[in-house]
């Protein structure tokens, strides 16, 4: 009778947690809608177009992350909450060198973009995960996924080799993050938090489930927040004749590709078809485009500084964006 009720309290815990997840999550995915209809025209009332446009943009990017920020605070909490370390020990190997792929490779099967996998990477470490592994993994599962891949083919349609280019040139740039963590990547750049178990509050069960979600969510959704507004304005502020200067340019195009990526902020999942709109500049630099952005923008880089710290995302994301950048050259020379 007694482990009756206990699981009665646990469904109802559970139960509460979703539903207060789902509400939240569409609650605010609902006011920003609203926003970014009522807010432009409220913005061309009282100010200029510049600020509508601004409001455009930045409700834009947040309603993108906010879906895939919520389904990663799930699989985060339910990861904390549910899943013990042992599983993680016997599915990865003990070497972290060793580690490190199996857990790029598992990256393809989260369809989430980079908003989903902060939370889940700081979950695992949380879990015992050695962090080279989880930081693979949380490069990796936005960019390789089914569904960024589906998206990616039927924006490059007949051109199969684009693809193959977004998989090999984002698994290769996820692995050797992993590896130079091992190399030289150290535990002070981490919150000590980070290598505690249990989720946000410590417990386990539904009840850290349920304050596991609450935590991650609210603190995450912040940091998206801030991140899309940096990308709105750099989007208002850069003219575009400024933009046309570097398409005559294989080299400068590539660079420049792998910097809008960073302050565009596009989801995983459509950036390929904003790449495919870029006609005027080269495959290569196209190709930066697509493994740059799902890896370090300025919403990412936001959400890593409030989940991890701001040491640890500053190193992280400017090595990750010059690594990427050279993977999306030596892949793109030899594929595309």
């Amino acid at each position: 009778m007694e482990n009756g009720r206990n699981a009665a309290d646990a469904a109802r815990v559970v139960a509460r947690a979703l539903v207060y997840a789902v509400v939240g999550g569409v609650a605010l995915l609902a006011v920003v809608t609203v926003g970014s209809v009522l807010g432009p025209m409220v913005v061309l009332d009282l100010a200029t177009p510049a600020m509508a446009a601004w409001w455009t943009v930045f409700t834009a990017v947040a309603v993108q992350g906010i879906p895939f920020l919520l389904l990663g605070t799930v699989v985060s909490a339910a990861i904390g909450a549910f899943v013990p370390e042992r599983v993680f020990r016997r599915v990865l190997p003990k070497n972290p060198a060793l580690a490190v792929p199996v857990a790029g490779a598992a990256g393809a099967v989260l369809p989430g973009c980079e908003c989903a996998s902060v939370p889940v990477a700081d979950s695992l470490m949380r879990r015992g995960v050695a962090p080279a592994a989880a930081l693979a993994f949380l490069l990796s599962a936005p960019a390789i996924n089914p569904v960024v891949l589906v998206a990616t083919s039927i924006a490059f349609p007949g051109d199969p080799a684009m693809v193959g280019a977004r998989l090999v040139a984002s698994l290769a740039t996820a692995v050797a993050m992993g590896w130079l963590w091992v190399r030289f990547g150290k535990e002070e750049w981490l919150p000590s938090v980070r290598r505690a178990g249990g989720g946000a509050s410590g417990a386990v069960g539904w009840r850290g489930f349920r304050d596991g979600l609450q935590h991650d969510f609210l603190h995450a959704g912040g940091f998206l927040v801030l991140g899309a507004a940096a990308a709105a304005t750099f989007n208002i502020l850069v003219p575009r004749s400024l933009l046309d200067v570097f398409t005559g340019s294989p080299w400068l195009s590539v660079l420049l590709l792998a910097v809008l990526a960073v302050v565009l902020c596009v989801c995983s999942e459509a950036d390929a078809f904003v790449a495919a709109s870029l006609t005027g500049f080269s495959p290569t630099a196209r190709l930066a485009f697509m493994v740059v952005g799902p890896m370090v923008d300025l919403k990412l880089v936001a959400l890593q500084a409030g989940t991890f710290g701001r040491a640890f995302a500053v190193r992280f994301s400017a090595v990750t964006w010059v690594v990427a950048v050279v993977s999306s050259v030596l892949v793109g020379g030899w594929l595309l």
